[in-house]
């Protein structure tokens, strides 16, 4: 027999055999069991656990119900004084309504929640077999699962499992692609043309509404509907347009794609626990089925796109298209008829306030500089894009921006910089493959790069996004022909006429490199965005204007000196100290002189500002040419206007003379 050899070391029995030594070397370990100490600690006590998916759900903690209660106010809610139990069933069956098919008269059976997280368990023998649940193809049996306003982290996990293409870059921010369409479809957008809108709606010649039938809309209707039903899951976003609660608008969005998700919750203003518990049933709804074409054969039709509105029936529907700007533009439009309607003006301005409650209201378009002085670190920041003037004063109609990226640096914007986080959706941008850093000058993809994040990313928001009525309206011109004031005070009737007008200069390149300016008109500074004709937010500007004392300016952040290539940009700095001046006040109580042609008043000095550039003239060399060059703008002004001359405004069904004396004179 072996002789064995016994020691105790460190509360080890180690027992030795000569047989095994001589095979291995290793001894046999045996743990006394009266010894005090142990090999391992098994104090603590298990995990609650009895399955790998029972460890996983202890992972994320139930939502707790709103502690908020609600107010006597809200006592006629339809979920005021309901359980949370009756109240999810109302909400799942608001929801399946929205998605019920006009033909059949159904909506499809709902339930809330990822299918990926759902599971059954199958018993056999004393054995637990889980195995997640999926729904059969067939419509009529098959469960749509509606992830309702879900959370950006939650949105993030279902992009980055579910759809290719998007990816979480060194920032933070969720990198996604828009698909074939990297930018909005005007000549697919499409109104339906009913008795009410017939007569309310602007159509026509120079009109961005394309009439639709009533019967094509419900083709395209039928079309997303049963293709979102067809999914296993869709996203729903409830939320609400305009910040002042007293006209706020609530919208349902429901999509097939997180990142549209992701967008709507941060473009829209995102309601309370509390303020979704009273939601109820939504005033407009999107249907955006982009991933799907719509059919080309269907009257009206002239691409596989189509972005159609129907005002009757409070929908809007989206094919072929999965360009998230689609839904906040077309959202913008319907406001642009909702609000009028509520004797409230809408707005494609951005707004700021100052610290003494001054409130100052920018528009222009691309180029004009809007976003840059209109985001002033001295003054709060109401919004950047779009808003409402009623009688309580000034609110932004949206709870985001959606801010252009293309060469976008730290230097020149840090706000948008620093709001590129998590959180914010950036859209078709290019980024390293290895560190996620995004390279804002790469326009692989497209040049309409962009991002859309909440707006109390900008740390000088102002939350909520309200302000008193404005004092100062300042439109903004990049006047490339180089003829136009660096300011000039308005009478009421020319920030109508300008208002209505909507210029800048676009520079387009020749073959010899010489650059031709190129004059762009867009009714109210929006003219693809408004529903009515441009007199009627005209007539209702300079009614509020009038009524709280409200002055209006004409900024030219172009050219002075000459036309493009001839003459230099106006130095930001300069046009700076003019907006500057506009806020104190102090620029109304300059001295004044007129100028020729288009009969605008400029001041004769500015603080801060040189004086020879405050009249163009005097920075041209060739005198002969600035005058050719301003009567050439003047009669470009003109040919625009003629297509309004005979559309209606106020009780004397035309333009009055007084707005048509305020244009220029050749």
């Amino acid at each position: 027999m072996a002789k064995k050899e016994a020691s105790t070391e460190n509360g080890f029995s180690f027992t030795r055999s000569a047989s095994s030594n001589a095979r291995n070397g290793l001894a046999r370990i045996q743990t006394h069991t009266n010894t005090p100490e142990v090999c391992h600690d098994d104090s603590t006590p298990p995990v609650r656990a009895q399955t790998i998916h029972d460890l996983h759900s202890l992972q994320k903690k139930k939502s707790s119900a709103p502690s908020t209660p609600i107010t006597s106010s809200s006592a006629t809610s339809p979920f005021s004084t309901i359980l949370e139990e009756e109240r999810q069933r109302l909400q799942l069956q608001s929801i399946s309504a929205s998605l019920a098919s006009l033909t059949r008269e159904t909506g499809p059976k709902v339930v809330r929640g990822d299918p990926a997280s759902k599971v059954v368990t199958h018993h056999h023998h004393d054995h637990h077999y889980i195995t997640p649940t999926f729904d059969a193809s067939d419509s009529a049996l098959k469960f749509t699962h509606v992830l309702y306003n879900l959370s950006p982290a939650e949105l993030y996990e279902q992009a980055i499992k579910y759809e290719k293409g998007s990816f979480i870059t060194a920032t933070g921010a969720l990198a996604t692609l828009s698909g074939a369409k990297t930018g909005r479809s005007p000549r697919d957008k499409r109104v339906v043309k009913d008795e009410s809108t017939e007569h309310d709606l602007w159509w026509g010649k120079g009109s961005p509404n394309i009439e639709m039938d009533e019967h094509t809309f419900l083709i395209n209707r039928e079309r997303a509907v049963d293709y979102l039903n067809s999914l296993e899951k869709v996203f729903v976003n409830d939320q609400f347009l305009n910040w002042d609660p007293e006209h706020r608008i609530k919208v349902r969005i429901v999509s097939a794609r997180a990142y549209h998700s992701l967008f709507m919750h941060n473009m829209c203003i995102r309601p309370t626990p509390e303020e979704l518990e009273e939601f109820g049933t939504p005033d407009f709804t999107i249907y955006n089925a982009g991933q799907f074409p719509c059919n080309r054969y269907t009257h009206h039709m002239t691409s596989s796109t189509s972005i159609d509105i129907n005002i009757a029936r409070k929908e809007m529907v989206i094919l072929g298209t999965q360009y998230a700007g689609e839904m906040k533009k077309g959202l913008f439009s319907v406001m642009h008829y909702l609000m009028p309607k509520r004797n409230i003006l809408s707005l494609h301005s951005g707004c700021n306030m100052g610290k003494n409650g001054d409130v100052a209201l920018f528009f222009g378009l691309s180029g004009t500089g809007k976003t840059t002085l209109s985001t002033d670190h001295n003054r709060y920041l109401i919004g950047d894009d779009e808003h409402c003037w009623s009688e309580n004063g000034v609110s932004n109609i949206e709870g985001g921006c959606y801010a252009k990226c293309v060469d976008l640096s730290r230097e020149k914007e840090p706000d948008i910089w620093n709001a590129i986080k998590f959180g914010t959706v950036v859209e078709n941008v290019v980024f390293d493959e290895h560190t996620r850093e995004v390279d804002f000058s790469d326009k692989s993809v497209t040049e309409n790069t962009r991002a859309a994040y909440p707006i109390e990313y900008i740390p000088n928001a102002k939350i909520p996004c309200v302000a008193p009525h404005p004092k100062n309206v300042i439109l903004l011109a990049c006047d490339a022909f180089g003829v136009l004031p660096p300011v000039s005070k308005l009478s009421l009737a020319q920030t109508m006429y300008h208002f209505i007008s909507g210029y800048t200069a676009l520079v387009a390149g020749t073959e010899d490199g010489i650059k031709e300016p190129q004059a762009t008109f867009s009714a109210c500074f929006g003219a693809a965005f408004i529903m009515m004709h441009p007199t009627k937010y005209a007539a209702m500007l300079a009614e509020k204007m009038q009524k709280h004392g409200a002055t209006g300016w004409l900024v030219n952040t172009g050219w002075s000196g000459g036309r493009y290539g001839v003459g230099n940009r106006i130095k930001l700095a300069y046009t700076r100290k003019i907006i500057d001046a506009i806020h104190s006040g102090s620029l109304l109580n300059s001295e004044y002189t007129k100028t020729e042609v288009f009969g605008l008043e400029i001041p004769t000095a500015i603080e801060g500002v040189p004086s020879e550039i405050l009249d163009p003239v005097n920075t041209w060399a060739d005198k002969k040419a600035y005058q050719d060059t301003l009567l050439k703008l003047a009669s470009l002004f003109k040919k625009n206007f003629n297509g309004f001359i005979s559309y209606k405004i106020g009780t004397d069904q035309s333009l009055t003379e007084e707005i048509l004396a305020a244009g220029p004179t050749l």
